[in-house]
């Protein structure tokens, strides 16, 4: 309590709870919805699409 009294509001934003590192999981279900979003919104999804179809012709499948 005597850390929030000597650096104000924001220390307690920042440090009110002990955090540790994050589950890979936990991390994953964060981002992936963002990143579903941004693949549809900028058309990224036939970009992969094509990408995979190239390197499948690559690879002779």
């Amino acid at each position: 309590m005597a850390d929030i009294a000597r650096h104000g509001r924001k220390a307690f934003a920042f440090h009110g709870h002990e955090s540790g590192t994050r589950h890979p999981l936990v991390a994953a279900a964060m981002v992936l919805p963002l990143a579903a979003l941004l693949l549809f919104l900028f058309g990224g999804f036939d970009q992969v699409a094509a990408q995979a179809s190239s390197v499948g012709v690559m690879l002779g499948r």
